[in-house]
Order: structure tokens, then C-alpha cells, then sequence
């Protein structure tokens, strides 16, 4: 039985009652709500291999009445579709970027903090600021290490039983992008961390410390397959109004995509000039002139801020 508090408090819940949908019948409620079909037997072998409520992300922005999912007058199916094809290759190209950016951080993560702490400072507390947050990577590193079946690892445990990981430069190739972004903003020696910093051309850790964990939270996105066209992002990186290279200015909305583009360009041109990003992100929007750049947080003129250009 509830207590008198839990009743006080106790709101009645529904239950779910509604039951799969044939897809003939799913295209049936999408007309009746006033999407447009150019090829109904087409749109059925789509549905057929991407679900209904993955592509009800890309078709939300057309209703116009959010309650009821009536669209607005010429909404089209084959913009959907279109929608989607952009935020797939979208996500391939942030996906690859962010890949070598944390590669970079791991090898200097690793260079920088080993040399000045020796081959196991990740596994000691004290060097940490909040033990929680110790406890949950030492736990992560300890399952990722159990995971892999990498030579190098193999080869370590058949030689070495004591200390129970190997060095931070053959534990750390293993530790997840969150893991490792969390192991530098818990470490306490932020002069180290400054260090790290000016490496990817920022001036302080704490902006590298926000560009990070966005990057991260939004690498999971795309791990997963998620949305990250027109959608707003839970960690929002700071955006200083000046940098060492070229940069952008005036306001920028920190919780659009937008924002973690720059961030990636920036970071990207601090590590390798000849990395082809931004080419690749103008020739993409340059393919789909149907996507509203405006919902992932461009301005109108973006293209002449001199980080892009």
C-alpha cells in the first residue's frame, strides 16, 4: 500500500493499450493527416527499413498542429526522407572528426600527465577532485580493459600480473571518449590541464573542459544513431569571444549544433590545418539546399566568420 505522503502526491497513470501498426496503415494515417505522396509503394519499402517514429523526428518540424500531427499544407514525404539522408551523412562526418580529436586528446592526455605523474596516475585517487567521479572511470577502465582483446593488452597480462592495469599509455587506447573526458576534467592539477589545453590552441581548461564533455555527449548521439539535426544539445560548450586562430564572433546559440561545429573545426585546425571538415560540411549543405540551416543554430552569414573561411 502507498503511503498517506505517496498519495498526497500520486498522480494516475494510463495504460498503453495501442497496438502495432501495419505499415499500409501507418501511410494511411500519415495521409489522413496531410503528407503527401509521391510513390506510396516506395515510401512503404522505406518504413519497411527505417521505423515510423525514427523518420517522426525529420517530420515533426512540418506539422502544424503539434497536439493533433497535422502537417502544414505541401508537406512531403520525400522531404522526410530527404531530412534524413542529410543528418545520416551529417553524422558521418562529425563522427570521423571527433574520432580524431579524441585520439589527440588521448595521446596527449597520456604524454603530458605520465610524464609528470608516472604510468598509473589514473589509478590513484589523490589526484583526483571528486572520488565519485574516480570510482565510476576506474570502474569503466577495469570493464573496458576486461572487453578488449587487443594484441598489445593480450601480450601485457601474459608477461606482468602486478600493478593490475597496464600503464596509462596501453590503458588509456581502450577507455572510451566519456571516460577519458571525464578523467581530465576530474583531474586535480589544472596547471597540467592549462597545459593540455594551449595543445588544442584554447587559453584555460575550463573552456576545453565544456568543449569536451559536449563532444563527447554528442559523439554518444551519433553512436546511437540519434537525430542531431534541429535538436538542442544538453552539455553547451563556452564560446570565448576571442582565440588564438581563427575564430568566430558575435553570439551563437551554445545549445544547437552549430555551436559544436566550431568547436570541432577549431580543435580540428589546432591539430592538423590540412584536415578537409569544413570543405566537406559546405560541400554537404551545399547538397541538401532544402535543410534549415537556421535549426541547427548557422546564421545567415556563418560562412564569413573567419573560422570558416
Amino acid at each position: 500500500m502507498r503511503t498517506r505522503a505517496e498519495l498526497i502526491f500520486y498522480i494516475p497513470m494510463k495504460t498503453y493499450t495501442k497496438q502495432p501498426i501495419e505499415i499500409a496503415d501507418q501511410i494511411a494515417i500519415l495521409k489522413n493527416r496531410g503528407l503527401v505522396f509521391d510513390d506510396e509503394y516506395s515510401a512503404a519499402e522505406y518504413l519497411r527499413i527505417i521505423s515510423y517514429f525514427r523518420l517522426a523526428n525529420y517530420w515533426k518540424p512540418m506539422e502544424s498542429d503539434k497536439v493533433n500531427h497535422i502537417f502544414k499544407p505541401n508537406s512531403n514525404f520525400e522531404n522526410v526522407l530527404t531530412l534524413y539522408r542529410f543528418d545520416k551523412e551529417l553524422r558521418c562526418l562529425i563522427f570521423s572528426a571527433i574520432q580524431s580529436i579524441e585520439i589527440a586528446l588521448r595521446a596527449k592526455v597520456t604524454q603530458i600527465i605520465s610524464s609528470a605523474y608516472g604510468a598509473f596516475w589514473f589509478a590513484n585517487a589523490s589526484l583526483f577532485s571528486d572520488t565519485a567521479i574516480f570510482d565510476k572511470c576506474l570502474t569503466n577502465i577495469k570493464d573496458e580493459l576486461k572487453r578488449s582483446k587487443e594484441d598489445f593488452l593480450i601480450e601485457h597480462f601474459e608477461k606482468y600480473d602486478e600493478p593490475p592495469y597496464p600503464p596509462a599509455w596501453k590503458t588509456l587506447e581502450t577507455s572510451s571518449f566519456g571516460t577519458l573526458s571525464k578523467l581530465y576534467c576530474n583531474f586535480s592539477d589544472n596547471s597540467l590541464k592549462k597545459q593540455i589545453a594551449r595543445e588544442f590552441g584554447l587559453p584555460q581548461h575550463l573552456y576545453f573542459e565544456s568543449w569536451i564533455r559536449s563532444l563527447s555527449v554528442l559523439r554518444n548521439y551519433i553512436a546511437h544513431h540519434a537525430r542531431i539535426w534541429n535538436r538542442k544539445y544538453p552539455w553547451k560548450p563556452r564560446l570565448p569571444k576571442k582565440l588564438q586562430r581563427p575564430w568566430i564572433h558575435g553570439m551563437v546559440s551554445q545549445e544547437k549544433l552549430y555551436a559544436q561545429l566550431c568547436c570541432v573545426a577549431y580543435l580540428l585546425d589546432s591539430i592538423h590545418s590540412g584536415y578537409d571538415f569544413k570543405q566537406k560540411l559546405k560541400a554537404l549543405l551545399t547538397d541538401y539546399p532544402i535543410v534549415d540551416i537556421a535549426a541547427m543554430g548557422f546564421s545567415s552569414s556563418w560562412y564569413d566568420e573567419p573560422l570558416w573561411k
